[in-house]
């Protein structure tokens, strides 16, 4: 980043230093034209040039990363990052196809496994129909913008499903083909819940095992309560963010508490 005249730590303002710096460094990334993967300068770069302690930096480039602006990689150094994809989880029933696709984005999807099985417990449970019942998977690894970003199972009742064999899914929205034939999700239930990676998660993905992930289930139903999907994702930690909207008469979000057995309880409300 090339120094400026305003470039410089105000040491009479008001401002805490680490703030200044990182509204700099987010100046000069704009500035500059740096793109993701651009190397930013290193610590010691950083204080020799503001004449600030390497703590001031340290704060400085850990908040930029928290807000998804920036990535630090131990023994290489920091790096402007790759925007994080957003979607929402509570306010709205679209796919990922159709909320990347209005930030002007492109989701690309690997198809997996699409085919007719039958219902173990858990997506019998969750689809309101007996063990054993015929269902349609629904198995994709998600590309945004050409980067792996989530590994999707959706699983459908046979009528449901049904009219999706065959159909071409690697450019186009599940939710849309189902809506062409008049199958509409109205309402349903999501929860997100961090996990870390297994091998095969994270060799689809292109991070390493262990590393963090969201865990995303969902209910979608229709508008008579019938549910129509059931789907387990697992996004890159490091590529998504969730997005909440709250609105004070309308919606309520609930704080769980979850025990090392699984088991939930409520702990609280935000509202």
């Amino acid at each position: 980043m090339a120094d400026t005249i305003e470039d410089a730590i105000d040491r009479h303002s008001a401002a805490p230093m680490y703030d200044q710096l990182r509204q700099l460094i987010i100046d000069g990334i704009a500035r500059d034209g740096l793109q993701p993967g651009d190397p930013l300068p290193g610590e010691h770069r950083l204080c020799e040039r503001y004449g600030i302690s390497r703590t001031v930096v340290r704060q400085a480039l850990a908040q930029l990363e928290h807000e998804g602006l920036v990535e630090r990689v131990k023994g290489k150094g920091t790096f402007v990052s790759r925007p994080r994809t957003s979607e929402s989880l509570v306010h709205t029933l679209v796919g990922l196809y159709d909320d990347v696709e209005r930030r002007g984005g492109h989701v690309h999807s690997d198809v997996l496994r699409h085919e007719r099985t039958t219902a173990d417990e858990e997506v019998a449970l969750a689809l309101e129909v007996p063990v054993g019942s015929p269902v349609v998977a629904l198995e994709r690894l998600r590309h945004v913008d050409g980067e792996p970003w989530s590994l999707s199972t959706t699983w459908m009742p046979e009528a449901v499903g049904s009219v999706t064999l065959g159909a071409d899914l690697t450019e186009g929205s599940l939710y849309r083909l189902l809506a062409d034939n008049d199958i509409v999700a109205t309402h349903g239930v999501r929860s997100a819940e961090a996990t870390v990676a297994t091998h095969e998660q994270a060799q689809h993905l292109g991070v390493s095992a262990g590393s963090a992930l969201l865990r995303l289930r969902s209910i979608s139903r229709s508008a008579d309560g019938a549910p129509i999907e059931y789907f387990i994702a697992y996004h890159r930690g490091d590529r998504s963010r969730f997005e909440f909207q709250l609105q004070q008469e309308q919606s309520q979000a609930s704080l769980l508490h979850v025990d090392g057995d699984g088991g939930a309880s409520p702990a609280g409300t935000v509202g």
